[in-house]
């Protein structure tokens, strides 16, 4: 039932896998133009700019008007990639994101990089932890967000084809790379159990896929098995997967680089209280804002590591076993 996992010890950013892909995007569909809020360096437009210039269009540090313009691009057509900080991609433009394009259902993809704590250095004014919830909660907007460089590559050509508002999160740092591209399917709305289990459900996005995965392994070992499944469109969510994986194991931990309220662990929960009454735990932070740091150094700190997930996964086994 799991999906094929690739043995490769390669470390690539989302960001870098995306910013490839649009070049690939930009030969493959003429329609296709990318705007940038003065970052193409930082969010890896720089290759689409540099081939196709006549499409690319910097509108310097003015986020609000980069939606706005991309909404304007997308009713004649175009299917603009609209990239920033996600700070300033959701944060900032936030109004124009929702009145703008979403309201009016326009084919606008805000490709935001640099989210979540792993964002290191550049401190709490800019690592957001709270961008699932604010767009999520948006009406019409799809919620995406790619585990390794495999599935922002296939995630990035899948939102190309799909027609309506999308939001995908894409990360600084260098992660590993876990699927292999010839054999993983990426499908819009889909999540993919990656490794099977019996014991405890362990659901994950983004750069937590990894450390679930990890924790899996810390959790073999004692004899306990954990189903880790990533969970990469938040937005609709694979209901029926997430229920299936929950009929077997009958607990379930959520973990993510994202506040505590409002990301996948109160999706999940949102679904399964209005379908089951099992032990739950979920792992992110604690309402807080980040700091600057290394980004391994504050996942550590946050309690975003395997180990934390593996102690979460043995508590609510426990309390399933109790009932």
């Amino acid at each position: 039932m799991g999906t094929t996992m690739t043995q490769s010890k390669e470390m690539i950013a989302t960001r870098v896998a995306y910013g490839k892909t649009l070049l690939e995007l930009g030969k493959e569909n003429p329609n296709v133009v990318v705007l940038d809020a003065d970052l193409s360096g930082s969010t890896q437009t720089k290759f689409f700019a540099k081939e196709f210039p006549d499409r690319f269009f910097n509108m310097g540090i003015a986020e609000q008007n980069m939606i706005g313009v991309a909404a304007g691009l997308a009713t004649t057509g175009k299917i603009p990639f609209a990239s920033s900080f996600a700070m300033f991609a959701c944060g900032r433009a936030w109004e124009f994101v929702r009145n703008s394009v979403c309201h009016n259902q326009l084919n606008v993809k805000i490709c935001a990089t640099h989210a979540g704590l792993t964002v290191g250095e550049d401190g709490a004014s800019h690592q957001i932890v709270e961008d699932i919830a604010i767009m999520r909660a948006i009406p019409h907007m799809t919620v995406i967000v790619p585990a390794d460089a495999t599935e922002a590559k296939l995630a990035t050509k899948a939102i190309a084809e799909f027609h309506g508002p999308v939001y995908m999160r894409l990360g600084r740092s260098n992660v590993p790379v876990l699927f292999d591209e010839k054999e993983y399917e990426f499908k819009i709305g889909k999540a993919h159990v990656i490794k099977p289990g019996i014991d405890v459900s362990i659901f994950a996005y983004g750069v937590m896929v990894s450390r679930a995965l990890w924790a899996q392994e810390l959790l073999q070992a004692e004899g306990i098995s954990a189903e880790v499944i990533n969970v990469s469109t938040i937005k609709p969510l694979d209901i029926d997967t997430i229920l299936e994986s929950i009929h077997r194991t009958g607990c379930a931990v959520t973990c993510e680089e994202h506040n505590i309220h409002g990301g996948l662990g109160d999706a999940i929960a949102s679904v399964l209280t209005e379908n089951h009454s099992i032990p739950m735990k979920r792992i992110g932070v604690m309402d807080q804002f980040g700091q600057s740091g290394k980004s391994d150094e504050l996942l550590i700190h946050y309690g975003l590591t395997k180990e934390k997930i593996a102690e979460a996964a043995r508590e609510v086994i426990r309390r399933k076993n109790m009932s």
